[in-house]
């Protein structure tokens, strides 16, 4: 690992804890996974969320506009909007752009690592809608969040509400709360808007489920594969 610039050399007293707290760092990092079934009557405390949310605060933004907005649905809020997404869910599919063909593959090979690990073959196809359904539910999850930005924004900005919201999952994380990022909760944004009154001039980027994961659930224990550095990175010197 090499040394910040400004740290103290190893062996100080300040070098060691700092070294600790990278330790940390990196051990919150690789506990993050995303959570598909939660314990539904495990509230998260109010306090650990607002902790989380105070810290996901230093995220940089573009210009120090802090574009993010999110909004919590717990108790009945959440069970109104769960039902109208169940009911919707029945009468069309969700609006989610297609991904380009050559980025297909990632979402295949997670589709088999998610149904394979709940034993459920390729051509079970209510067995996939049955997990499907799981989304509608925020996967059981007792606290629902919904993160937004202001809809006259640019893509540029929407880069700093991806910080944010990974800083605030991984403050949850170092709490032990689990979470799960869903996109296909965005695929019925006016269900959504309608649901938790979310003034128009927000738009609806994706939703959050949050809670305490059920350990033993195959599918919350997925080792997910990743790109290598050398198909992510490049380093220049001339």
């Amino acid at each position: 690992m090499a040394q910040h610039p400004n740290w103290p050399r190893y062996g100080h007293p300040d070098a060691i804890e700092g070294t600790r707290r990278v330790a940390e760092f990196d051990r919150v990092v690789q506990a993050r996974r995303s959570i598909r079934l939660f314990h539904p009557d495990k509230a998260v405390p109010r306090s650990d969320v607002v902790e989380a949310l105070e810290l996901a605060r230093r995220a940089p933004s573009n210009s120090n506009t802090q574009p993010w907005h999110l909004v919590f649905a717990e108790g009945a809020a959440r069970e109104r909007l769960v039902t109208a997404l169940v009911n919707e869910s029945r009468i069309r599919e969700p609006a989610i752009p297609p991904l380009r063909s050559d980025f297909e593959v990632f979402k295949y090979e997670l589709g088999e690592k998610l149904y394979g690990s709940l034993g459920i073959a390729r051509d079970d196809a209510e067995g996939r809608q049955k997990a499907i359904r799981l989304n509608w539910r925020f996967y059981n999850a007792p606290l629902a969040g919904i993160v937004c930005m202001p809809r006259d924004l640019h893509h540029v900005d929407s880069l700093g509400v991806g910080m944010y919201l990974q800083t605030f999952i991984l403050a949850l994380t170092a709490r032990g709360v689990g979470t799960c990022v869903q996109m296909l909760i965005a695929g019925f944004p006016d269900v959504v808007r309608h649901a938790l009154h979310i003034p128009p001039h927000y738009e609806i980027l994706c939703g959050l489920a949050i809670g305490y994961a059920v350990e033993d659930f195959p599918a919350n224990n997925l080792d997910v594969p990743r790109k290598s550095i050398d198909d992510t990175a490049v380093f220049l010197d001339l």
